[in-house]
């Protein structure tokens, strides 16, 4: 009983000693007091560190998660390629290949003209008549550029798939568009005209 008293009397005595604290003149305060508030000061900022620390902490977390899950990817990425690297390389070398196939077929300035002697043999060929076999200008594109040729040939249906059939086996690209079939000229002319226009490619950039 003497002993509750004496705790309910240090209590109120530590009430009226807050109450009468003169918060600007904090070196006047009792010893006790001095040090009681200290430790209430050490406490917040120690707790709010930790939970600054936790937050900064957490958003590290984070940002570790998402960078591991993007070095993963680009782990398993090079993984496969380095697998399948082998594979890679054979099938770049047939493209090569293919690519250089390609670029002999297409025609070389001093080449032109041989292939337009080998059109004119086609037609005559086929049994058709060259009316005109003229070479236009070219037109640049990014990696080639084209040769369209304008060709006029007389004759019949037969003869025309002749020729056709003949200038695509032709060793180089060459590639038929835009064609008119109408009647010649002429009364009683059964024969037909046909206008065409045959395209092949000049490759413009390096073979590298």
């Amino acid at each position: 009983m003497a002993g509750e008293e004496k705790k309910k009397f240090d209590l109120q005595e530590w009430v009226d000693v807050v109450n009468g604290l003169d918060f600007e003149n904090i070196g006047g305060w009792p010893m006790p007091v001095k040090l009681a508030a200290t430790a209430l000061v050490l406490i917040a900022v120690l707790t709010a560190g930790y939970f600054l620390n936790i937050t900064t902490l957490n958003d590290e977390l984070t940002r570790l998660k998402s960078e591991e899950v993007s070095l993963m990817q680009q782990y398993e990425s090079k993984a496969f390629k380095a697998k399948n690297l082998d594979q890679y390389k054979e099938q770049l070398a047939e493209m090569q290949e293919q690519f250089g196939a390609l670029l002999e077929q297409l025609p070389k300035d001093t080449e032109v003209p041989g292939l337009l002697e080998d059109i004119t043999h086609t037609g005559e060929g086929s049994g058709l008549e060259i009316s005109k076999i003229d070479l236009k200008p070219e037109i640049q594109q990014k990696f080639y550029a084209e040769l369209p040729i304008e060709i006029v040939v007389s004759g019949d249906y037969h003869g025309f798939g002749n020729f056709v059939s003949g200038v695509a086996a032709l060793p180089r690209i060459v590639t038929l568009h835009d064609f008119d079939i109408k009647a010649a000229s002429g009364t009683g002319n059964s024969l037909l005209t046909m206008n065409i226009t045959a395209e092949t490619y000049r490759y413009v950039g390096t073979t590298e």
